[in-house]
């Protein structure tokens, strides 16, 4: 049975630069507000012209070079968003003739901010089975054309950008260990956009009402996010017969700084050891994942043969965690070394 291996990554964010100060000229907010609720300081959002499928095709371009392969060597392409461009037709399929790789199948993944280590997993079963021997995993959201400037708590938090790894097949141990993929949809309406689908299609009395926009009970969402994410990550270390102290690299979902912190209280885990990223790109959903595994991997934060541990929570609710071995042999790993200043998952928030 053939292993998973991640042997390239890449992400992008839109050059657009959006700080709190900026936002708190056209809301009732300020900078201290956003910090001391969520640590974050500033997001990108996407420019007239990028789209979902955009950003995914950077995003997967960078992968793919990282990996050594051209679009046509791949199998398969997994898009994990909840920001397509279209409700139909899928992102995917965009994606695959963006990147120009003709035939290849694709497959648009929603499952809110989870979506990505859904994708991952989904991956590791093709390749697993022998079915497929190259595959683009890319998490994208273009979320900044969804949230409503007349509702401070939900416009301050998103951001958008895209992350992608590209899986292929080895003969060399890697890929995931354990995983837990869950969901409970009693808390559908917790993260919700609310028109837009067949239940509530578009009227003008609807748009009138911004029932188009991302909504959420804040308060419900913390509360399942800091109970989700230490029963998630303890669960999957189990399954892959590992402990807290067999994790090099915690990258989870950049959803909030407090969130991060409890959590990585909650499992014992140094704060050297925590992918942060929340301050500079907000809450990128299905992207955020992704997005955070790439920048570390390209500052060194992890080398050949570490354990890495996802873990995610979003709209559904749904939650997904993974831990993940990379190989001993991937040279874009091996060419990667952290440098004399490496940077710590402290950030201005305290975590």
């Amino acid at each position: 049975m053939p292993y998973a291996s991640i042997t390239g990554w890449g992400h992008y964010a839109p050059p657009n630069v959006v700080t709190n100060d900026d936002l708190a000229r056209h809301m009732d907010t300020n900078d201290e507000w956003i910090r001391s609720r969520s640590g974050i300081r500033e997001r990108r959002f996407a420019e007239e012209g990028e789209t979902t499928a955009t950003m995914s095709v950077e995003s997967g371009k960078r992968a793919l070079d990282r990996a050594g392969l051209e679009p046509e060597d791949l199998d398969l392409i997994l898009v994990a968003s909840s920001s397509p461009d279209y409700l139909t037709p899928p992102v995917s399929s965009q994606v695959q003739h963006g990147l120009g790789a003709p035939g290849v199948g694709a497959m648009q993944i929603t499952v809110g901010c989870t979506g990505w280590v859904y994708a991952l997993v989904t991956a590791e079963q093709f390749i697993k089975t022998g079915a497929y021997q190259n595959i683009l995993v890319v998490g994208t959201e273009l979320i900044s054309r969804w949230l409503s400037w007349e509702n401070r708590s939900t416009a301050v938090l998103f951001g958008d950008g895209s992350g992608a790894v590209v899986v292929q097949a080895s003969d060399e141990p890697a890929g995931i260990l354990g995983h837990v993929l869950g969901s409970d949809g009693s808390g559908a309406e917790d993260i919700i956009v609310p028109a837009g689908g067949v239940a509530y299609p578009l009227t003008h009395e609807r748009l009138d009402a911004n029932e188009y926009n991302v909504k959420m009970n804040g308060r419900e969402v913390f509360r399942f996010a800091t109970r989700i994410m230490g029963s998630a990550l303890d669960e999957a270390l189990a399954r892959a017969d590992r402990t807290v102290e067999d994790i090099d690299l915690f990258v989870p979902h950049q959803a909030n700084a407090r969130i991060i912190e409890y959590a990585a209280n909650e499992a014992g885990l140094p704060h050297e050891k925590v992918v942060v990223n929340v301050d500079r790109y907000g809450n990128t959903s299905a992207a955020s994942v992704p997005l955070a595994l790439a920048e570390a991997l390209d500052e060194g934060r992890a080398r050949p043969g570490d354990t890495i541990a996802f873990v995610a929570f979003g709209a559904g609710l749904t939650w997904a965690s993974a831990i993940f071995q990379l190989s001993t042999t991937v040279p874009a790993l091996a060419s990667v070394t952290a440098g004399p200043e490496q940077k710590t998952a402290v950030t201005e928030a305290g975590v």
